[in-house]
């Protein structure tokens, strides 16, 4: 396996590994915002020989800040690294633009959802610290927690 930079065919990696992950992006309208934005954002992916199987995107804020926007892996691929293979190939060269802080938004514990807890676990286990939590931002339904990473 490898991870890349990619530049172009973003928004149809994006789509394609989001559709097969119904539990986490089941909103078509937020599912068509990512594809879409994702084309204008710094993007990475790891690949199984010609296949991408996971990517991350990620967003400036400002020079010194950048936000994943989305970052997803097939199912089959959970639980072998490459999340945290994804986060510490754009470490450096987020570290090589400048950046300071590496930020990420998601479901906070305050919603029981199993597929976010484990995203919750993830990020805390890579590094991430709770910041606040948002609990009308997305809506009452979906409580955000925001996590930050200084690099």
């Amino acid at each position: 396996m490898k991870t890349i930079e990619v530049f172009e065919g973003k928004g149809k990696i994006c789509e394609d590994i989001l559709r097969s992950l119904p539990s986490w992006f089941n909103d078509e309208e937020s599912l068509m915002t990512w594809v879409v934005d994702v084309e204008k954002s710094l993007f990475f992916a790891t690949y199984d020989g010609d296949r991408p199987i996971a990517f991350i995107s990620l967003k400036e804020h400002f020079p010194e800040t950048y936000e994943i926007d989305i970052m997803a892996v097939y199912s089959e691929y959970h639980r072998r690294g490459i999340g945290k293979e994804l986060l510490e190939f754009s470490g450096p060269v987020l570290k090589k633009l400048g950046v300071k802080f590496l930020q990420v938004k998601t479901i906070s514990e305050s919603r029981e959802d199993i597929p976010y807890d484990k995203t919750r676990a993830f990020y805390l286990r890579s590094g991430f610290t709770p910041i606040e939590e948002f609990k009308e931002l997305w809506g009452e339904e979906y409580p955000c927690l925001l996590l930050i990473k200084a690099l």
